[in-house]
């Protein structure tokens, strides 16, 4: 994983199943107003704020370790999806949130893949250029 990660990244429709499309932002982290500050980026365009959820995970060195944040936003999971994702890769000092327009049809177990996918890509992003 790269020692300095980016301001704020975003890929846009990386993923689309069955009319749902994913986008994935992601940005450095070292507290939890870096969290929020990052989220109020990321929904500064209308359609990321309307979107039906904007699911993310962080993980911050702290003084006892390393703190892990999470939301889910109706997405059930997908926020654990994520912190997995980022434990995996032993990413530190970053945030991740994938975006969700829901299509109509409903995905399954393959909304988390998605999730799980959307995440690995803008990591690989970040770390290959």
């Amino acid at each position: 994983m790269p020692k300095t990660w980016p301001q704020y990244l975003l890929l846009e429709q990386v993923i689309s199943d069955r009319g749902s499309r994913y986008s994935v932002g992601l940005g450095a982290v070292t507290c939890q107003e870096d969290v929020k500050a990052l989220l109020k980026t990321h929904t500064t365009k209308k359609k990321y704020r309307t979107a039906t959820h904007n699911t993310w995970a962080a993980r911050i060195t702290a003084d006892n370790g390393v703190e892990e944040l999470k939301s889910d936003d109706g997405e059930s999971g997908a926020g654990g999806v994520i912190l997995n994702v980022l434990e995996g890769e032993k990413a530190v000092d970053v945030a991740v949130i994938v975006t969700r327009w829901y299509g109509g049809k409903h995905l399954g177990p393959d909304r988390f893949r998605h999730v799980k996918n959307a995440t690995h890509m803008v990591l690989k992003e970040v770390s290959h250029g």
